[in-house]
């Protein structure tokens, strides 16, 4: 068992003093940008259902979230990444997490890997265009040193804790304690996501409005272990399942906090300019309680249920309320949209491009996608991509391609290009079947040939998954300390 784990040696003030400051507000202004650059608020549940919100006609309510998506646009075809970890690269970066060989499974408890110290975070960029920069909730991207963690990847203020799965109440995963106020041991109490709104109100109710702010608020909930506060799971009584009733009521709790975060926007009189965007970082897991409505199968895989979630986003005044956007968007959109919003200048190295799109024309203009397709995932043992209304599906060595659900397992051999492969190849026409229930490979194996050629471009691209576990007791003396 791992001990004492994820606790800082060195001072908070160290932190402050490198990260405490954000830039001129003339960056801004220098980078181009002509209108008043929106706060931008980007809440992330974590392994939320597709029907598991009242705006997809889920019998969990969620007041707040329905809230905001009415009077905003529903993104009804957002993609992203079959599990956490990859996902959250795919925001902070732009790029396909292919690109950063974490899209096999999520970074684990002292894994020597994170994401690449070479991407450039999308908290840099915003920073560096003088946003006030914050993340409240889960990391997930890398702890083994202290130059992957948050306030090192251009967060001025970090609050909450750097692996998935924690235990809501006392914090602690595999025997370690891991919450944390800018990246220093925190020792606060309570239930975790109750907590993270309260940092998200504390940072609203003091900040300078002089400067936007950039607040990631990536919730925990409703993310096993299945604990929930009393308080609501009264106001879900009447579900006979356990886990069900465990899993509704942490999706309350996450809604209100979601309320309270506006609210405080609200008094501040800054709800005006603020842009707020929802999304789950994957599908619903249907063993744990999460249903994914009309799509199929749930998280870890690159059917729909894994890979296409509930998201929104709303700017008063701006994106017209009630709208239903059916484009295919990806995650990685937000980068250049965001950094475009904020008057900044994306990253153009040429050695690390972009797969993310602005999206903007399309929340505000009813512009089409500007996807000419949105690869899903490319793993060693297959991969998915959607172009237009059609996504194909390939499986290689009986069907490893869960190893998005298992990353522990032994990834597979390389083949030799033609070798014999035990391999499914499935096409679907997500206009007429969105819930995937007819594969028309063998219909269409023009389409399939199509398909297949993109697919096979990403996978020429992509760097080998990282997966290196720690040793049995890592611990390094020269950053992690002693409670």
């Amino acid at each position: 068992m791992l001990k004492n784990f994820l606790i800082w040696g060195f001072l908070a003030c160290a932190v402050l003093s490198t990260h405490g400051v954000a830039p001129s507000h003339a960056a801004g202004a220098r980078n181009g940008a002509s209108a008043p650059r929106p706060n931008i608020v980007f809440f992330l549940a974590d392994d939320l259902g597709w029907s598991d919100v009242g705006f997809h006609g889920g019998e969990i309510k969620t007041p707040h979230l329905d809230q905001l998506a009415a009077a905003g646009a529903r993104l009804e075809s957002f993609y992203v990444q079959p599990v956490c970890s990859p996902t959250r690269a795919a925001l902070l970066t732009g790029r396909y997490p292919m690109r950063h060989g974490l899209q096999v499974g999520v970074v684990r408890p002292w894994a020597q890997y994170g994401l690449p110290l070479e991407e450039r975070t999308l908290a840099e960029t915003l920073r560096e265009a003088s946003y006030f920069t914050a993340i409240c909730g889960k990391w997930h991207l890398g702890h083994f040193q202290r130059a992957y963690l948050p306030t090192q990847r251009g967060f001025v203020h970090q609050y909450g804790h750097y692996n998935g799965a924690l235990d809501y109440f006392t914090h602690e995963r595999d025997g370690g304690f891991d919450w944390h106020r800018n990246d220093e041991v925190c020792r606060d109490e309570g239930y975790t996501t109750t907590l993270l709104g309260d940092e998200a109100v504390r940072l609203i109710e003091k900040h300078d409005f002089a400067n936007p702010m950039f607040l990631y608020v990536p919730f925990n909930a409703p993310h096993s272990p299945l604990q929930a506060l009393d308080e609501h799971l009264q106001q879900v009584a009447h579900i006979e399942n356990p886990k069900r009733r465990a899993y509704a009521a942490m999706v309350h709790c996450l809604d209100e906090q979601v309320g309270r975060v506006v609210a405080a926007l609200q008094q501040r009189g800054a709800i005006e300019n603020t842009l707020f965007i929802f999304s789950s970082d994957n599908g619903g897991p249907t063993d744990l309680g999460a249903t994914n409505g009309k799509l199929r199968a749930g998280k870890g895989t690159l059917y729909e249920g894994g890979v296409r979630v509930a998201a929104f986003a709303n700017w008063k005044g701006k994106i017209e309320p009630g709208a239903i956007i059916d484009e295919p968007l990806h995650m990685v959109d937000w980068f250049p949209t965001l950094a475009k919003l904020a008057g900044a200048a994306p990253p153009s190295a040429p050695d690390r491009p972009l797969d993310g799109k602005d999206i903007w024309p399309v929340l505000t203009q009813g512009k089409p996608s500007p996807h000419e397709d949105i690869l899903l995932n490319t793993t060693p043992s297959g991969g998915a991509v959607r172009a237009g209304d059609w996504k194909l599906i390939v499986r290689n060595d009986a069907g490893a391609a869960q190893d998005d659900a298992t990353p522990t397992a032994p990834r597979p051999k390389k083949k030799r290009r033609n070798a014999p492969t035990n391999e499914t190849v499935e096409l679907f026409n997500l206009a007429n079947d969105p819930s995937e229930r007819r594969n028309l490979a063998n219909e269409h194996a023009d389409q399939v040939q199509v398909l297949r050629a993109r697919l096979d471009v990403y996978a020429q691209q992509a760097i080998p998954p990282k997966s290196a576990p720690a040793a049995p007791g890592f611990k390094s003396p020269a950053i992690w300390g002693e409670p």
